[in-house]
């Protein structure tokens, strides 16, 4: 069974009000629920008070892993496996194994960022995430508050929130 959520989001036309708006919002002490921009936005995550990512780990481990490979699986092929001599080179050549071992360094970091990027963002097959507005991946931005089980004076705290700070529309949605 899944659980509905009542939200209130105020769209905006330029990211610059956005911004002021958030920077409002932090004033004030409400609780931002989330933020839809259809570009980034530079300063956006410091308004938002977010620390920094920490999937460039996750590339880093990834494109090592990658390195470990290639290069363990040439090194096991051409000393142990099928040590053949051709063109004067050596059985451990690295200076041979240094394309194949980029590329495989470039090729599992990759993948292993686009699995891990859609794993944490729940944006895996069959999954479908509810949509506030179709404008916000066009040219709108917008900040949403959950107002689920919220009495009418907040909602209208933030209603007067939303026109106070610029926004162009203001509606409400269950997802």
């Amino acid at each position: 069974m899944s659980k509905h959520n009542e939200v209130l989001y105020g769209l905006y036309n330029d990211e610059e009000i956005l911004l002021d708006a958030i920077r409002h919002a932090n004033e004030k002490g409400l609780d931002i629920s989330e933020v839809y921009t259809p570009f980034p936005v530079h300063g956006l995550d410091d308004c938002l008070g977010l620390s920094e990512s920490r999937l460039h780990i996750a590339g880093f481990v990834y494109g090592i892993l990658g390195t470990m490979t290639a290069f363990g699986v040439m090194t096991w092929v051409f000393t142990r496996e099928w040590p053949i001599i051709f063109g004067g080179k050596p059985y451990f050549s690295a200076p041979a194994f240094i394309p194949i071992t980029f590329e495989l360094t470039v090729l599992f970091a990759c993948v292993g960022m686009v699995i891990t990027f859609y794993t944490i963002c729940g944006m895996g097959p069959g999954i479908t995430n509810p949509v506030l507005d179709d404008r916000i991946t066009d040219d709108k931005f917008c900040i949403a508050f959950n107002v689920d089980g919220a009495s009418s004076d907040t909602v209208n705290g933030l209603k007067s929130f939303f026109k106070e700070s610029g926004a162009e529309e203001i509606n409400s949605k269950t997802i």
